[in-house]
């Protein structure tokens, strides 16, 4: 194995780590997928939430006569591709530093429910959309990144097609529309499945049109992290996929901006 390559050394330590078998997983074959979006001033936040802010410190030849750039950038914990962690819906469970690199990293189980999502935007995903994918590719293996493919990225970063509306405030927040997980669907993972984290491509775990984020609290309780606005999931195998999630380590943080991504196996 050839760990000369800086991602490669990284990835390799992360599963002798995380694995729970004997299984080993060959990392010089097949491809990398990024599945962040850039952060920049077109990143989709919530309606409340303050935008991306990217301002020039100096860009040009300085006066020792060597070329230099720097920026400051301002953004809020929650949006573009981020993590959720527990803390922000539940009181006293992990904060972005407590969250163990080994439960943000695991094999994939993607699960696509675009069909679902064509005909209803505020579709919630149920326990019947996992059991029907688990009749054809086998159980969600223990300690799994879950992944929901909705279809919704496919509009990103239109707002008023990705969130329903491209109105900011409360009036923004009355208006959203998109899918996500139905807390009878993410109580059920509780009780009959082990995962790691669940992801999805929609700016949150809930229903656009949840008032009570019931599906949040629900997996948080458990201490569970949650993706959100996961890119480029269309691009995933249902199963084959490797994820390392990796978020920006912010002390006592509910959030944070993520650096999300797949290996797929040829």
């Amino acid at each position: 194995m050839n760990l000369r390559n800086p991602i490669l050394q990284i990835a390799s330590l992360i599963l002798i780590f995380s694995c729970t078998t004997h299984e080993t997983y060959e990392w010089e074959t097949g491809n990398w997928i990024d599945l962040t979006y850039d952060f920049s001033e077109e990143t989709l936040y919530w309606p409340t939430s303050s935008t991306f802010k990217k301002d020039t410190v100096f860009v040009g030849i300085t006066e020792g006569g060597f070329y230099y750039e720097s920026f400051e950038i301002c953004t809020a914990e929650h949006g573009g591709t981020h993590l959720d962690a527990p803390i922000h819906f539940y009181e006293d469970r992990k904060t972005v530093d407590q969250i163990e690199i080994t439960q943000l990293t695991g094999r994939a189980a993607v699960i696509d429910v675009s069909e679902q999502v064509s005909g209803n935007r505020d579709y919630q995903v149920t326990v019947a959309d996992i059991t029907n994918w688990e009749t054809a590719h086998g159980m969600i293996p223990e300690n799994a990144i879950l992944l929901f493919h909705t279809g919704m990225g496919a509009y990103w970063p239109d707002p008023l097609q990705y969130l329903g509306t491209d109105k900011r405030g409360e009036e923004g927040v009355a208006e959203l529309s998109f899918p996500g997980i139905h807390p009878d669907t993410a109580q059920w993972l509780i009780e009959n499945r082990r995962i790691n984290a669940v992801g999805l491509d929609t700016p949150s775990l809930d229903y656009g049109k949840s008032r009570l984020f019931e599906t949040h609290v629900i997996l948080f309780e458990q201490n569970i992290p949650g993706f959100e606005n996961v890119a480029n999931l269309h691009l995933l195998p249902p199963v084959g996929a490797y994820v390392i999630a990796l978020p920006m380590k912010i002390n006592n943080g509910s959030g944070a901006p993520l650096r999300i991504v797949a290996h797929v196996r040829d």
